[in-house]
Parts: C-alpha cells; sequence; structure tokens
C-alpha cells in the first residue's frame, strides 16, 4: 500500500497512454555519449533494474555533497589563507560526477535492453535530475569558494536559480508540446565540470585565484558562460520550440494562462526564498548558505516532480503547490523575527522540506509501481496472490 495517494486516478489513466518522446541534437551527445553509453551497458547484467542504475547515479551526486560538506562546509576552503580540500576528494569528485553522468545516460538502454521500460522508469529518472540540480551546483561551488576570488554567496544564490529554471524549462516545453527537447548544456556541463575536478587536484585551487586575461577570473567566465548559455541557448530554444508548436497548432494548451502556469510555483518559491534572502535579520545566507540552497533546491525538485506527474500523464498542472504555503509562514517568522534563532529554524524547515519530499517520492512510486504491477528496483514481476 502507498504511503499517500498523490497520483489521482485520471493521472493514472493519462500514464496508461504515456509514450516517450524526445529530442536530442547536441553532437557531444549523438557523437561521443551514446556510442559510449551503448558499449557500457552491455557490461551490466540484463537482471539490474534501470531504476536503481538511476537511483545508483544519484546518489553518486549525493555523496559528492556530503564529501564537499565535510571539508568545506561553509564554502571557505578554496579561500587564500584557509585549508584546502585534499586532492584526492577533487579526484573522487571528479570519477563521481562522471560515474553519475555515465549511469544517467546508460539507464534507459538498460531499459530497452530488457524490455523494462515503464513511464515510471522516466519520471523516477527525471524527478532525480531535479532535485540533484542544487547538489551538482553546491559542489561546483566548492572549486571557487567564497572568498576574495571567489563567488559572493548571494550571487551564487541567483547562478542557482539561473539552473533550475533551466531544467524546468525542458519540462515546461514538453507540458506544451509533448516532446522533451534535452537541452545541450547538461551534457557538456558533465563532462567540462568533471574535467575541472580532475585539473583542480592536479594544480590546485590556487589555478582559480589567477585572472585568465587582464582582470578577468575564472569565476567571472564560468558566471558568464552559464548565464549566456541559459539566456542565449536554453531559453531562446524553449521559446523557439513552444511558438513552432503554436503555429503548427500542436500546442496541448493553447491558453497562455494555462500554458504557463507550471512556472506559478516555482516564482512564488524565488519570491519567498528571495525575500528571506533580502529581509533576513540575521543575513541567514551568509551565515548558512550550503543549508539554504539545500532547502531551496529540495523544494523546488518538490515542485518540479508534480510537473513531471501532470506532464507524462497529460493532466492539468496544478496550479500551487501546497508546500508554499508553510513556507510563506516560515519567511514571515524569521524577516519579522518572531523566531529569533533563525539557523534553528532554517534547519528545522530544511528537514521538514526534505521529508516531504522524500515522502512524496517514495509514496509515488509504490503507487505507480502498484498501478504498472511492477518493483521499482526488480525486474522480477509480483506475485498474482
Amino acid at each position: 500500500m502507498a504511503l499517500y495517494e498523490y497520483v489521482t486516478q485520471e493521472q493514472l489513466a493519462g500514464f496508461d497512454k504515456y509514450k516517450y518522446s524526445a529530442v536530442d541534437t547536441n553532437p557531444l551527445s549523438v557523437y561521443v555519449m551514446h556510442p559510449f553509453w551503448n558499449s557500457v551497458v552491455k557490461f551490466l547484467p540484463t537482471w539490474l533494474a534501470p531504476n536503481l542504475i538511476t537511483f545508483t547515479g544519484f546518489m553518486f551526486l549525493v555523496l559528492n555533497f556530503v564529501m564537499l560538506a565535510f571539508y568545506d562546509f561553509n564554502f571557505t576552503a578554496s579561500s587564500a589563507g584557509h585549508e584546502h580540500v585534499p586532492s584526492w576528494v577533487w579526484v573522487a569528485a571528479g570519477i563521481f560526477n562522471f560515474l553519475a553522468y555515465t549511469l544517467d545516460g546508460v539507464d534507459g538502454k538498460q531499459a530497452r535492453r530488457t524490455n523494462s521500460s515503464t513511464p515510471l522508469g522516466e519520471l523516477f529518472d527525471h524527478g532525480l535530475d531535479s532535485w540533484a540540480c542544487i547538489f551538482f551546483v553546491a559542489t561546483v561551488y566548492s572549486i571557487f569558494g567564497r572568498g576574495e576570488s571567489g563567488v559572493n554567496v548571494v550571487t551564487l544564490y541567483y547562478i542557482l536559480w539561473v539552473v533550475l529554471f533551466s531544467f524546468i524549462l525542458s519540462h515546461w516545453e514538453k507540458y506544451n508540446t509533448g516532446v522533451l527537447f534535452l537541452p545541450w548544456g547538461y551534457d557538456i556541463s558533465q563532462v567540462t565540470i568533471s574535467l575541472v575536478f580532475f585539473f583542480t587536484a592536479v594544480v590546485g585551487v590556487e589555478t582559480w585565484y589567477r585572472p585568465i586575461l587582464w582582470n578577468l577570473l575564472y569565476r567571472d567566465f564560468f558566471t558568464f558562460m552559464i548565464i549566456a548559455c541559459s539566456f542565449t541557448v536554453t531559453l531562446p530554444m524553449s521559446l523557439y520550440n513552444f511558438l513552432k508548436a503554436h503555429r503548427s497548432n500542436t500546442l496541448k494548451h493553447s491558453n497562455l494562462y494555462e500554458a504557463f502556469l507550471p512556472f506559478l510555483s516555482p516564482v512564488l518559491l524565488f519570491v519567498l526564498s528571495t525575500i528571506w534572502v533580502v529581509f533576513s535579520p540575521s543575513n541567514i545566507l551568509e551565515l548558512q548558505p550550503r543549508v539554504f540552497y539545500l532547502m531551496v533546491g529540495t523544494a523546488f525538485a518538490n515542485v518540479t516532480c508534480k510537473l513531471i506527474v501532470c506532464q507524462m500523464s497529460n493532466t492539468r498542472c496544478q496550479a500551487l503547490s501546497w508546500l508554499l504555503l508553510p513556507m510563506t509562514a516560515v519567511v514571515l517568522a524569521a524577516v519579522k523575527g518572531v523566531f529569533t534563532n533563525e539557523t534553528l529554524l532554517l534547519y528545522l524547515w530544511t528537514a521538514a522540506v526534505i521529508l516531504t519530499h522524500v515522502h512524496y517520492g517514495v509514496s509515488v512510486v509504490q503507487q505507480l509501481s502498484k498501478h504498472f504491477n511492477i518493483f521499482a528496483f526488480s525486474l522480477k514481476k509480483p506475485s498474482s496472490d
């Protein structure tokens, strides 16, 4: 029995009719990574469940986050005058990041190879991808840190939101067009960051202090690339695909309000978290950047997963995520000084958000496993008793 039936009967009926449709035009992915993944998947045993591959890859990113949290909890280790992260940690981070990327690429191939493709597999994959955004961004942040040659915690907060909105754009596209257009930036960033981790292990974080050209630092270059990629590639391509579907009269939601409804909860989440950042009495983002990023990233993943469920089941997007209601109260309590220990409030709310999201995920996986009469992490079939 599911912990709670988050997926409605209408959505279950929609999942029964679901067919996967995606477009990947990235040359790196098409000509390099897919051939590599096709070779890797042949080494996997045929009894290995695709969802177990997906979950293992996700846990490598969580492991990176935890490992860097141990050595660099406040993102100061890469700053001059501080004890730096050991070189072996960067090597491990590079290996784990590339393993996570590889497993994310072979899980679908394993599903087709074992004839075990289900809507649950895609939902599980993309749901974990939405949560992985925060673990990926926070781990990369430790390379530059928040020192004089690093990135300010507030700047990183807005960069995180650029990454989050870039992620949800793809699923907004699919919600409206029925086709998932895989972003070019994902493959390029994963390969690049893995290489940067290895490079840092060899040359040390001091290398990133030096300017590339004149007074342009590496942190400025990376910040520029993330923002430029989002606003000159990801966003324009999403809008182009949306308008193309509109012109061909193939949009699933021709009403503009319905078409842009998926952005309501993420925008409200951005507004609430930004109000907390700007009006925090104790400057909470400076005090606890890692925990604050984790809270925002997890809340975002919860909102995004609900969109993915609606998108895959071809049902109307939920206008407002209920998680934002208690968050509104938490933010008001923080900025008004009702809860004097703001750090404790952040920790308690972050724990609540994580538990809520895990409960949601486990419940949905159990419910869909029961509906499709499958095991989530095994290719064996449940008994009919």
